[in-house]
């Protein structure tokens, strides 16, 4: 059986894998991915997240992403019983990124792959691992699998396991973890948009609050297709057709604000369901390897929060395990799980109160506090780390009180 060595190994080539090996490389390190699938191929995750800017122009891959010609999102526009709330990403507390792209998942990790392999870096794709021996000094032999049966194995230093929903050493190790998320399910397509409005309001993704657990997300893209996808509890669904098509016309069809847009339009996309996405992991390193993006832990597509932590934890774990291969002591409970909880704990904060009511009452607030808004907008945009920012100090319990207060103000103007 063939041998090949590399100093890093990436299973996964998502955006996780990408950035990943992307600054491997940089660091001056031997580095090949392989992936399971041939892309480009669809995944869910459409719309990014300010933060995003920055681990691609780190990793040197932005020029390649401007150059497909995304559409820009410069922010978020939230819907509720007729009232708006909108965020722009130019008016937030971070001074950072204040745009960022909407874009067909197939194409943007197309893209950065392609991006990676310009690089000099080996990317295999239709490359599956079928088996993973570690040994004592942290290396390990990785055996892979090609479309044609062909075998051979990757002699690594360190495996950085990027492999997403594949959860590949998750999986072998048997370290999945329930999420703590109530169980949700989603439905979704691309429409080919020709009814879609013309300027900003054509061009901005929408989320639309349809009940106080269901809500329905609308992304437009800049090649005329446009992603429609409803979010909420599995029980709310058994109320529509099985088949997925008639499902998808008639959930359009119970929706004002997308029925005549959307009732007649083709779908360029077959409709899909994803059902109990939420899923966690019992531990994200071990000796020789450290597990990243959606191998890691994915709680829910509200906040586009998805791609944001994939390329976060990719970034942080290649330079850990980058100083590790050099030679240097590095602390990943700390550096890595730690700080990576911490980002995501303050999603799971927003996701859990957006799904309790409590972000519905803030967001859409007669008389909004344009401080606090301008706060909150800055978590939007990916920049939950910024302790300066009291939404993401105290995450919990800004906004449960902020939640608090105005309940109790519209209580008392009802009166």
């Amino acid at each position: 059986m063939k041998t090949e060595k590399t100093d890093v190994l990436v299973i996964g080539a998502g955006p996780a894998g990408c950035i990943a090996a992307s600054i491997v490389h940089k660091q001056g390190l031997t580095v090949r991915v392989v992936e399971k699938m041939k892309f480009p191929r669809f995944v869910i995750g459409e719309s990014l997240l300010p933060r995003v800017m920055d681990h691609l122009e780190e990793a040197g891959l932005l020029d390649d992403v401007k150059e497909a010609g995304f559409q820009k999102k410069f922010g978020a526009k939230f819907m509720m019983d007729g009232k708006i709330c909108d965020f722009n990403f130019e008016d937030q507390f971070t001074k950072a990124w204040t745009y960022t792209y909407q874009v067909p998942r197939a194409d943007f990790d197309h893209i950065l792959a392609k991006g990676v392999a310009k690089k000099g870096i080996p990317v295999e794709f239709e490359m599956g691992v079928t088996a993973i021996k570690f040994n004592d000094d942290e290396s390990s032999v990785t055996t892979v699998v090609n479309a044609n049966g062909v075998e051979k194995q990757i002699e690594a230093r360190y495996i950085i396991d990027a492999s997403g929903y594949g959860r590949v050493i998750p999986n072998m190790l048997g370290l999945n973890k329930v999420s703590s998320f109530d169980p949700r399910k989603t439905h979704f397509t691309h429409f080919k948009d020709l009814k879609r409005p013309e300027g900003v309001e054509g061009n901005r993704i929408t989320v639309i609050v349809h009940q106080q657990k269901v809500w329905i997300w609308v992304i437009p893209f800049s090649n005329g297709n446009t992603s429609v996808g409803f979010v909420g509890d599995p029980e709310f669904f058994k109320e529509y057709p099985v088949d997925f098509i008639e499902r998808m016309r008639a959930l359009v069809d119970n929706v004002d604000l997308l029925r005549d847009r959307f009732k007649d339009a083709e779908m360029v996309l077959a409709p899909r369901t994803i059902e109990g996405y939420a899923i966690s992991s019992t531990k994200f390193f071990d000796k020789g390897f450290v597990t990243v993006g959606n191998a890691t832990e994915f709680l829910d597509p509200v906040f586009s929060s998805g791609v944001t932590f994939a390329m976060e934890s990719g970034s942080v774990a290649a330079k850990l395990v980058s100083r590790k291969l050099k030679g240097e002591e590095v602390d990943f409970q700390k550096d890595y799980v730690e700080y990576m909880m911490a980002g995501i704990n303050v999603f799971r904060t927003y996701v859990t109160s957006w799904y309790n009511g409590d972000l519905h009452e803030i967001f859409f607030t007669k008389k909004p506090d344009m401080s606090v808004k301008r706060q909150i907008c800055s978590v939007l945009a990916g920049y939950v780390w910024d302790l300066e920012n009291p939404f993401v100090k105290k995450h919990s319990r800004a906004i449960s009180s902020l939640a608090h207060m105005l309940r109790n103000e519209k209580a008392e103007m009802e009166s």
